[in-house]
């Protein structure tokens, strides 16, 4: 769990020092080519990701935007094995954008009516 922890701050550290949060182009082509690897995990480390990435955001110095936090929890859990999608989506009226994950078509470390209050205007 410590690992996961560890590997979730120093995600967001490197998503923040790469200046992948002011360019969304670059952030969006980093999630978009990170690949699932081929291991077998137990089947709670989707709950072990979602845990190690909300304490990182405690601990993160800065406060952290779902944009950020969505794709810190793609790539740990595609690196996990996890075949996890960011999925960026919009609400018409107020207009609002939102970030979210999802595995296997659930949204996983969110509200549970996410996917009804946003339209999705990608998945990757």
């Amino acid at each position: 769990m410590r690992f996961l922890f560890w590997k979730a701050l120093v995600g967001s550290e490197a998503l923040d020092v790469l200046h992948h949060g002011h360019n969304f182009a670059s952030l969006h082509r980093t999630v978009r080519n990170w690949t699932v690897i081929e291991k077998q995990m137990p089947l709670e480390v989707t709950d072990r990701v979602c845990d190690a990435v909300n304490r990182a955001c405690i601990w993160y110095p800065k406060h952290v935007l779902c944009l950020q936090r969505s794709a810190v929890t793609t790539c740990l859990l595609r690196s996990c094995g996890v075949p996890a999608q960011m999925v960026l989506g919009a609400q018409k009226l107020p207009f609002k954008a939102h970030a979210w994950v999802e595995v296997a078509g659930r949204a996983i470390n969110e509200r549970i009516e996410v996917q009804s209050i946003y339209g999705v205007w990608e998945r990757g």
